[in-house]
């Protein structure tokens, strides 16, 4: 992930000051975006480890390992960004969100050679994590 950094962010980044988000996204999830929603619902704004806990014990089949692996990427990117581990407690959800993916149409048959539509939906998930010190 190359993001270009300018002269002010790097300035503050070596003064201590402010930390750059890591940023994660998966893309084509085979699952309805409103069942996704009630699963990053519950980690928004949530401090890392927490999340991932949630996420690991959760019963919901959205939240399954996709979703957990995707945070550990975003950690991942954080800590290569910002050049250094990050450290317990330190790190948090800052956004969490689903959006609509494309959605496969297939047609059922139905009584008196009707056909019913049915629409097999996906989705988007992108997650950033940041530091609480950082604005």
């Amino acid at each position: 992930m190359s993001e270009q950094i300018n002269d002010k962010e790097l300035k503050s980044k070596e003064a201590g000051e402010m930390y750059l988000p890591g940023k994660a996204i998966l893309r084509g999830i085979p699952t309805p975006p409103r069942k996704m929603r009630l699963v990053v619902d519950n980690i928004r704004g949530m401090e890392v480890e927490r999340a991932l806990a949630t996420l690991h014990y959760s019963p919901r089949l959205a939240s399954g390992r996709r979703i957990e692996k995707l945070l550990r990427s975003a950690i991942a990117n954080w800590e290569q960004i910002n050049e250094r581990q990050a450290e317990q407690g330190e790190l948090y959800v800052k956004t969490v969100f689903v959006d609509e993916g494309p959605t496969i149409k297939r047609l059922r048959p139905a009584p008196q050679g009707r056909g019913y539509r049915i629409r097999k939906r996906s989705n988007h998930v992108t997650i950033l994590v940041n530091t609480l010190s950082s604005k």
